[in-house]
C-alpha cells in the first residue's frame, strides 16, 4: 500500500512537472519557478498547483466566451458609428498605441466623447446614482466588489428604483468579489424589482475542478453602462472608501471618470461579452442601435483584456504607452510586479531622459506584493525613475499620464495578475483636458507621498533585500 502511494504520488508529480512544461502562454521563468516547487516541496507544490497552476477558466466556459466574442458585432459596424461618421483620429505620433489597442479587441480609436474626472469616491457614486435615476432605457452594472455598505446599498436602491419604473436593469458581480452582496438582501431586493442578476465566475464548484480550472481567475472589471451613451471606467469598486472588508487600509483612494459619446458603446459591448458568457439572453440588438448624437469630442478606445484574450495584451499596452513618452511619464498603481519586459520599459523610461514618476501606496494589503515590488525599486532608481509611497491611504488608482497629451484608465494593475489572470476594462485617451486632469490628481498622491531613494534602499539590512527577492521569485508562478 505504501509503495503504491509512492508510486502514485511520483506519477501525479511527473504529471504535472509535464503539464507546467506544456502549459501554453507561460514564460520560461514561470515555468523553471513551477517545476523548482514541485520538486522541492513535493505535497505542498502539487495542492498549490493544482489551486493556482492553471490560467484558465474551464474549457466550456471558454468555448462559450469565445463563442459570444465570434458573434459580437464590431463597432464599425454600428449605424452612425463608422470612421467617417464618428471624428476621425487623423495622424499623430499616437496612432501606433491606438494600433496596439485595435489587435486587443477590434475597437477602432473613436471620437465624439466628453470626460468628467469625478473628485472623489463618494461623489463617483453619487453620479452614478444620479445618472441610473435619469435612465431611460437600460442600465448595465458588472463590478469586481461590491459590498453591502452604504456606497453599495446607494447603489442598489437605484438599481431598485430604476427596475420598478420599467428601466432594463442588468446587474453583474464577481463570485467571489461580491460574495457579500451577492448573497445579501438587498441582491435579492433587486431581483424582486425586477433587475436581472447574473454571477460572474461564480465560485463553489466541486474541488476536482481545480484539475482544469484555476479558481481565483477573477472578474475584475468596474463597468456601468447607461442608455448607451454614459459609461464609468476607473479603479473604484461599488464600497465606500473605508473598504470594511480590510478598514486598517483604509481609505482606499480610487479615480473614476465618467465618460459620455460613442466611446460608452465600446463598454458596452465589454459588458454584454461578460453578460451572455454567463445569461442565455442576446444583447447584439441592443448594440447595433444607431448612433445618432455627433458631437466634436476627443479621441478615447477601450481595451478589454483577460484569460480569454491574448495573454500579451495588457502589458503590451503599458509598454507601448512607456516607449512613447518623451517628456514626462506618470503612473500610479497599488500593485507593481512587473514581468521583466515592463521593468525594462520602465527603466528605459528613465534613461533616456523622461520625467519617469511611480506612484504607489506606503502600506500595501498585501505583504507579499510589497515585498515582491520593493525588490524592483533599486534597478528603477538606478534608472532615474522616481518612487514615491502614498501616506493618505490605500491608493488604488490605475492610472497612467505621458506628456500631458494621452492617459489610460481603468481596471488594470501593473502586476502579474492583471496581465494574465484577471479580466480587466481601461479606457484609453488622447485629450490635453482629461489627461492635465488626471495628471493633477496624480501630482496630489504625489504631495501626499515620501519619495524613495536610492539611498535608502541600499541601506536596507541583507534580509530585508533577501527577503524581497525571495518573495519576488514566485511572481511568475502566482
Amino acid at each position: 500500500m505504501v509503495i503504491a502511494g509512492v508510486v502514485l504520488h511520483f506519477a501525479l508529480q511527473g504529471a504535472l512537472i509535464v503539464q507546467a512544461i506544456l502549459r501554453p502562454h507561460r514564460d520560461p521563468s514561470s515555468r523553471v519557478a513551477w517545476i523548482v516547487v514541485l520538486v522541492t516541496t513535493p505535497v505542498v507544490g502539487i495542492i498549490a498547483y493544482l489551486l493556482l497552476g492553471s490560467i484558465s477558466i474551464g474549457r466550456s466556459r471558454i468555448a462559450r466566451v469565445e463563442a459570444v466574442l465570434k458573434e459580437m458585432p464590431a463597432p464599425k459596424v454600428i449605424p452612425g458609428m463608422s470612421v467617417r461618421e464618428i471624428q476621425p483620429l487623423g495622424n499623430t505620433r499616437f496612432d501606433h498605441v491606438f494600433k496596439v489597442g485595435y489587435s486587443i479587441n477590434r475597437f477602432d480609436p473613436i471620437g465624439g466623447n466628453s470626460a468628467d474626472l469625478m473628485e472623489n469616491s463618494s461623489t463617483a457614486i453619487d453620479s452614478m446614482v444620479r445618472d441610473i435615476d435619469a435612465a431611460k432605457n437600460h442600465v448595465h452594472i458588472n463590478f469586481y466588489i461590491w459590498l453591502n455598505d452604504h456606497s453599495g446599498t446607494k447603489m442598489a436602491e437605484a438599481i431598485c428604483r430604476a427596475a420598478k419604473r420599467g428601466v432594463v436593469c442588468r446587474v453583474m458581480a464577481d463570485g467571489l468579489g461580491s460574495r457579500i452582496m451577492i448573497r445579501s438582501e438587498l441582491w435579492k431586493a433587486m431581483q424582486d424589482s425586477g433587475a436581472k442578476t447574473a454571477v460572474a465566475l461564480p465560485i463553489g464548484r466541486t474541488p476536482l475542478a481545480t484539475l482544469w480550472t484555476r479558481v481565483d481567475l477573477r472578474n475584475h472589471r468596474k463597468i456601468l453602462v447607461i442608455d448607451n451613451r454614459i459609461t464609468y471606467c476607473g479603479s473604484q469598486n461599488c464600497a465606500d472608501p473605508e473598504f470594511l472588508v480590510k478598514p486598517k487600509y483604509a481609505p482606499w483612494v480610487d479615480a473614476m471618470v465618467r465618460f459620455e459619446g460613442p466611446i460608452a458603446r465600446q463598454n458596452q459591448i465589454l459588458f454584454a461579452s461578460d453578460w451572455m458568457a454567463h445569461v442565455d439572453e442576446d444583447l447584439k440588438g441592443l448594440i447595433m442601435e444607431p448612433w445618432t448624437d455627433h458631437r466634436p469630442g476627443f479621441v478615447a478606445q477601450v481595451i478589454g483584456t483577460g484569460p480569454t484574450v491574448r495573454y500579451s495584451a495588457m502589458p503590451e499596452m503599458f509598454e507601448s504607452l512607456m516607449y512613447t513618452a518623451r517628456h514626462e511619464l506618470r503612473i500610479t498603481t497599488p500593485y507593481y510586479v512587473p514581468d521583466e519586459a515592463m521593468q525594462a520599459a520602465l527603466c528605459a523610461s528613465g534613461r533616456r531622459g523622461v520625467e519617469t514618476t511611480l506612484i504607489v501606496p506606503a502600506k500595501n494589503d498585501s505583504w507579499f506584493v510589497a515585498a515582491a515590488s520593493h525588490s524592483y525599486y533599486s534597478a528603477l532608481l538606478e534608472a532615474g525613475v522616481r518612487i514615491f509611497q502614498y501616506e493618505g491611504g490605500l491608493l488604488h488608482t490605475k492610472s497612467l499620464t505621458i506628456d500631458e497629451q494621452m492617459g489610460l484608465i481603468g481596471s488594470a494593475n501593473l502586476d502579474r495578475r492583471s496581465f494574465e489572470l484577471n479580466y480587466e476594462n481601461n479606457i484609453l485617451f488622447h485629450d490635453e483636458e482629461l489627461t492635465r486632469k488626471i495628471r493633477e490628481r496624480q501630482l496630489s498622491y504625489q504631495w501626499q507621498s515620501h519619495e524613495v531613494t536610492l539611498e535608502q534602499v541600499n541601506a536596507w539590512p541583507v534580509s530585508r533585500r533577501f527577503f524581497n527577492n525571495a518573495v519576488a521569485m514566485f511572481g511568475p508562478v502566482l
